[in-house]
């Protein structure tokens, strides 16, 4: 595992993501149910794309996402005060080979880590109406980043300034993790090969 301690959003880190796999895309790569996701090729001719030319392709972001990113520290915190945990920030994680990674929103403990989510409103109110929905929305993005850190246990939490926040402890799937490296292996070897054809 390779830590960085780029600040997420800036240069650097976006420079390190570049043309690589990331926990917040697994979900273009594999479904719920570990079968190859039918959004792989685009996603790959992406990272293809980023690794020959040194850009990133504009990324979409709407006002809920900006909103996101301005209320994570008061997330964060918190998280914190609710439950006793300290949050380490990190920047981008890479895996030992340097070819995927993830950025997560924190590191808890020896063992664990933390995704935030500031949902709108309505969607809010539906994660707390049906919290295994909030999970399985999220859950490429979660076991990735428990692949990348080799930890056991992540905190997936949503918070709110205008309702109760939710947190839901998910444990390591072994079994579903071992699907997602090799597709994401196989995926590996298309990025490497097309990308030197292309060159």
């Amino acid at each position: 595992m390779i830590v960085t301690d780029f600040e997420q959003g800036s240069l650097e880190w976006l420079q390190a993501r570049l043309g690589r796999i990331s926990a917040s895309q697994a979900k273009l790569l594999i479904t719920t149910s570990g079968k190859a996701s039918a959004s792989a090729d685009k996603y790959l001719a992406t990272l293809i794309s980023e690794r020959i030319t040194g850009r990133r392709e504009e990324v979409f972001v709407n006002s809920h996402m900006e909103r996101g990113t301005r209320l994570e520290p008061a997330a964060r915190a918190c998280y914190e005060w609710e439950t006793g945990n300290v949050v380490t920030e990190v920047g981008f994680i890479l895996d030992d080979s340097g070819e995927y990674g993830c950025s997560p929103d924190g590191l808890v403990d020896d063992d664990g880590g933390i995704e935030i989510k500031v949902p709108a409103d309505s969607t809010m109110i539906g994660y707390h109406l049906k919290q295994d929905k909030f999970y399985s929305t999220y859950k490429q993005q979660v076991q990735c980043c428990m692949l990348v850190t080799d930890r056991d246990w992540w905190d997936l939490y949503a918070y709110s300034d205008s309702f109760p926040s939710i947190c839901v402890r998910i444990e390591r799937d072994d079994e579903y993790i071992n699907k997602m490296l090799a597709v994401i292996i196989d995926a590996i070897i298309i990025i490497n090969d097309q990308t030197e054809k292309m060159i």
